[in-house]
């Protein structure tokens, strides 16, 4: 098994979808309403136009490693090979955990969903269902993951694109809506002033918006199986996040305009709320299945991306050597396995120990999700330095950042104040204070055992 190689299919459109599969969540569909009360609609606009600006600087410093040296693990791999080798375990570990403690939590809302048609069946019923046709999705080959997530990230898509279009129509007076504090052609915008709350909320939907777009950076971990990286890569980057500012911003816009600020749906289901009141029939039950697909394309393609990162640290030697093996379809099996299995064990933490370990567990995938990609600008600019100084010009790179330095340094710059951000909200202050001692544990957890393995060898 051991001999078999990673089997290079991926192609342009694979990737897009792949990344989309793990950055349209929940999120969009259900937190943004949220988001609308908290900050009003402008500041909601605002803030994920810098998120939309962020992901973007963040895609370009990634785009410029990943088709200079396109290799499964990808930002772990750049963050040993351009920072420290410590830093890539932590990296890897963080990003291994955000995805793993993610399904856990996408099984209980795959189940929840599931139980309003088969109330009989109870949630690890559902659980194992969900777990087996993940995981057969996953292990046959790499095809059958592809196209999956291809079609279901297509559904994803398509839905946000028919509920843009029905928003236009509702603002423009085209379509009648059965609302009675509806102001038509975006006057519902402004309704309350600018910043209704101040800017203070606005800050905080910031940090939301920067976990809005988190997944993006997928697109990176599948570059060392997708076909002519130094083409698909930025090709991916490029269209997916056109797809996702355009779709993100464009339904921020369009819940803004035709739902008050005050109206109570928006922290529930703004999106059923809208299409009930154009008379849509099955409104919820429509909602229900787009959620269903969102939520499950969310887990395969994080099951996808966990598992390469469990197969490069044993790759690398940070993990045993028998988990890098991969089947003869190119599949590393046993970093699937674990990843479902770390998974469940995520799943049983947030029934049986909800205060405690799961806790802790999704405040380091809140603080994984900045660090990750101040990781990436860190490595990016560090990679840049170290090419030229070894007598290397820009104009051999295949794909190149634009503003150097200037562009790596604003992405440290910002997840940094991202960081203290999250320091000054009391809802998501717990990210920093697991977060920051579980870095440290694992960078000297690394120092202590890898090191010293490193000076044996």
């Amino acid at each position: 098994m051991s001999s078999h190689q990673f089997s290079k299919n991926l192609k342009a459109r694979n990737l897009i979808t792949m990344s989309l599969g793990g950055v349209i969540g929940t999120g969009i569909f259900m937190s943004t309403g949220y988001s609308i009360q908290t900050a009003g609609p402008i500041g909601t606009i605002l803030a994920y136009v810098i998120g939309s600006i962020l992901v973007c600087m963040v895609m370009a410093c990634l785009g410029e490693l990943s088709v200079h040296d396109p290799n499964t693990g990808a930002f772990h791999t750049y963050a040993s090979k351009y920072i420290h080798p410590g830093v890539g375990f932590i990296t890897a570990w963080m990003y291994w955990l955000t995805w793993t403690i993610a399904l856990g939590s996408e099984f209980i809302a795959l189940s929840t969903i599931g139980q309003q048609y088969f109330p009989s069946i109870p949630v690890w019923g559902f659980s194992l269902i969900f777990t087996v046709i993940i995981l057969l999705l996953n292990i046959i080959n790499m095809n059958l993951f592809s196209s999956s997530e291809f079609w279901m990230s297509l559904i994803k898509v398509l839905a946000l694109v028919v509920f843009l279009g029905l928003g236009i129509l509702i603002i423009f007076k085209i379509i009648p809506i059965h609302h009675t504090h509806f102001k038509p052609f975006f006057g519902q915008l402004t309704a309350n002033g600018i910043f209704p709350n101040g800017l203070i909320p606005v800050i905080s939907i910031v940090l939301s918006a920067n976990f809005a777009f988190s997944g993006a950076e997928m697109i990176a971990v599948g570059a060392g199986e997708s076909q002519n990286p130094e083409k698909t890569v930025p090709q991916s980057i490029k269209h997916t996040l056109i797809i996702l500012v355009i779709l993100f911003i464009g339904t921020i816009v369009a819940l803004g305009s035709i739902l008050p600020q005050s109206d109570s749906s928006l922290s529930q289901s703004p999106f059923v709320t809208i299409l009930s009141n154009i008379n849509i029939p099955y409104a919820s039950d429509i909602m229900n299945l787009i959620l269903f697909i969102t939520i499950f394309s969310g887990a395969n393609s994080g099951v996808y991306a966990a598992s390469r990162m469990l197969w490069s640290l044993a790759d690398k030697n940070t993990l045993p050597n028998g988990l890098a093996k991969l089947s003869k379809n190119g599949i590393p099996v046993y970093g699937l396995i674990l990843t479902i299995a770390g998974g469940l064990l995520a799943l049983f933490s947030s029934i049986y120990a909800p205060n405690t370990v799961y806790l802790a567990l999704t405040a380091i995938s809140a603080f994984a999700v900045v660090f990750v990609w101040l990781v990436i600008g860190w490595a990016h600019f560090n990679f840049r330095r170290q090419f030229i100084k070894a007598g290397h010009s820009t104009g051999e790179l295949k794909y190149k950042a634009p503003l150097f330095p200037l562009l790596p340094i604003l992405v440290i710059i910002i997840c940094l104040l991202s960081l203290v951000g999250i320091a000054f909200d009391p809802n998501q202050r717990i990210a920093i204070i697991i977060g920051i001692p579980f870095a440290i544990i694992c960078y000297v957890w690394h120092a202590l055992v890898y090191r010293k393995k490193d000076h044996h060898e």
